[in-house]
């Protein structure tokens, strides 16, 4: 892999290398399999892979480089990897904050296995760049992450990620160069499972949000002090404006990807009347992709991409 120097400060610079992985090669064959690994319906292996590799082109096409971990895999790594369902959902495994990588760790049994997996390559690619979440018994899913801009990060924690991870990174991430650290504690469901299934970056200065997100506080934190404040006065600080959504698919409205500040890439079934209805988005370039097989896995978009560098 040719080597490049990490760099994410916000969700909608241009993506120039995003990390994926390819599904694995296992069907969900009945609605009682999916309930018991947590997806919202059957599965057709093949059906994902054509998913998979429309998705890919699609990024390729719009000059991302992009990187297909389960490529990278040692055969008795990928002897297992090819089995796990969920190795998909790449964005929870690690992210770029500033100029680092946060590596993640699993708030679910099930998903265990993919971090070490994906956290050798990390480690191996980009040797100086990782710093790993400090208490082994915390989880740190990176879903939860979202990055404003180079001066706030907003963090979710819940069903899969604690406080006292976040606590174990915060400093870190001020040595970054980011001033503000806002701490959300979202509803613990399936359909608020992370942070990137209630509200997503789509402008430099535009949140798109669930509606009951205006009901809920933050606890800000900055190297010396901390203080509440609600969620949209937080964002509005930071100047961002949020578009509260009343109605909202939670994963194909809430879960995409920005390519570039004019560009987003959606999915296909994603409610255009969104789109349509706030001014600025109205300007946007949106890319469409069909991802319907792999949104049955309970994620998006956003949940299968690791930027790792953004320009």
């Amino acid at each position: 892999m040719d080597s490049f120097q990490v760099n994410c400060w916000s969700e909608h610079d241009e993506l120039k290398v995003v990390m994926l992985c390819a599904p694995s090669k296992l069907d969900v064959p009945d609605l009682t399999i999916a309930e018991n690994v947590g997806w919202d319906a059957t599965v057709n292996h093949v059906k994902a892979m054509e998913n998979f590799m429309e998705f890919k082109t699609a990024l390729e096409k719009e000059g991302v480089h992009v990187i297909d971990y389960s490529k990278e895999l040692t055969n008795e790594e990928n002897t297992v990897s090819e089995q796990l369902i969920n190795r998909y959902f790449v964005r929870d495994l690690a992210c770029v904050i500033g100029n680092s990588i946060f590596l993640g760790e699993a708030g679910s049994s099930l998903r265990r296995p993919e971090y070490p997996h994906a956290h050798s390559l990390l480690e191996k690619w980009f040797p100086e760049k990782n710093l790993k979440v400090q208490q082994p018994s915390t989880a740190l899913e990176c879903g939860d992450v979202l990055i404003l801009n180079k001066d706030a990060v907003l963090i979710n924690i819940g069903m899969r990620t604690t406080l006292e991870a976040v606590k174990s990174i915060k400093d870190r991430i001020f040595q970054e160069g980011f001033s503000e650290i806002a701490i959300i504690d979202l509803p613990r469901r399936s359909d608020t499972l992370h942070l990137d299934m209630n509200c997503n970056v789509t402008n430099a200065n535009l949140l798109i949000a669930k509606n009951f997100m205006r009901y809920f506080p933050v606890h800000v934190f900055t190297a010396q002090t901390s203080r509440f404040e609600m969620t949209e006065q937080f964002l509005n600080h930071h100047g961002f404006d949020v578009y509260f959504l009343e109605k909202y698919n939670t994963i194909p409205d809430i879960n995409f990807i920005n390519l570039n500040p004019e560009t987003l890439l959606i999915s296909k079934q994603a409610t255009k009347q969104h789109w349509a209805r706030h001014p600025l988005l109205q300007k946007k370039n949106l890319i469409e992709v069909d991802v319907t097989e792999l949104e049955k896995g309970g994620g998006g978009i956003r949940c299968m991409t690791l930027p790792l560098l953004r320009k």
